[in-house]
């Protein structure tokens, strides 16, 4: 496996005029914020060496290059899931290149179904914590020089880039909120009664990613932003049916207050 991370980080790095600190990870519906990336080079995924390819609908499957708000960045325009048929270590694969190409800074996205009674469709969710319910945690195995072999979670979502998140989303104006992610196999949307047992064990919102991502950035000493943005809403009395699609339209009509909280992130980045 090292090997062919190696290979991989060769491969982008041959294809790159600049060396990004910072990568972003597009989740569902957050597509769109692509465009507004000042982009100077794009790989396809069929395209790199060991790389995963996409297969769900608002995935486009390509890593781009460029600046946002005068900051250069790599983005994951689309990611892996292992509902998809991956193992954790294809899951997170990118994660573990991002760190060869010298990643420090990672911003992950998600939609996800919000538990928090408090919580509308649309909002934004600065992720303060997750549990992982993966039946597999993507560290199994032997244990890779980038970090010891029994990580510490404690601090997974660095709590200086949620203080300057919340500075950027008061100066704009933006109302966001803040909650505990949890993450799930997939690829059945949650039931009511699994909404409320999530919640219940302190789940504010719930999805099929990003999980596994953080655990293998916090390993490799990366910072790690996250958010969620509330697509639909779980386990309260009446029931709501929810689809795919429905996802990614409500992803897309808070795509750009997430965008803007993004680059004003960025311009005060440490």
């Amino acid at each position: 496996m090292y090997e062919k991370i190696q290979e991989t980080a060769a491969f982008i790095r041959g294809r790159l005029k600049s060396s990004p600190k910072t990568a972003i990870i597009l989740g569902s519906g957050l597509g769109n914020l692509a465009s507004y990336i000042d982009t100077t080079a794009e790989i396809p995924y069929s395209e790199i060496p060991n790389m995963p390819i996409s297969t769900v609908e608002g995935h486009a499957g390509k890593l781009l290059f460029g600046t946002l708000a005068g900051v250069d960045i790599l983005a994951m325009d689309g990611r892996f899931h292992y509902y998809e048929g991956y193992s954790m270590k294809e899951v997170t694969f990118p994660i573990r290149v991002m760190y060869e190409l010298g990643i420090k800074n990672l911003i992950v996205s998600n939609a996800a179904g919000g538990m928090n009674p408090d919580f509308s469709v649309g909002d934004i969710m600065v992720i303060t914590d997750h549990i992982n319910s993966f039946p597999e945690n993507p560290l199994r195995g032997k244990n890779f020089p980038t970090g010891p072999r029994f990580p510490s979670m404690h601090e997974a979502y660095d709590r200086q880039f949620i203080s300057i998140v919340d500075e950027a989303a008061k100066r704009l104006g933006i109302a966001i909120q803040h909650g505990v992610y949890v993450g799930t196999a997939g690829p059945c949307f949650e039931t009511p009664a699994e909404y409320r047992m999530f919640r219940f064990w302190g789940a504010d919102a719930v999805g099929m990613s990003t999980v596994p991502e953080v655990i293998i950035a916090v390993h490799c000493g990366i910072r790690v932003l996250g958010f969620s943005i509330i697509t639909d809403l779980g386990g309260y009395d009446n029931v709501v049916e929810v689809s795919h699609e429905e996802v990614q339209q409500a992803a897309n009509a808070a795509q750009p207050r997430m965008t803007a909280i993004i680059k004003e992130f960025l311009k005060t980045l440490p």
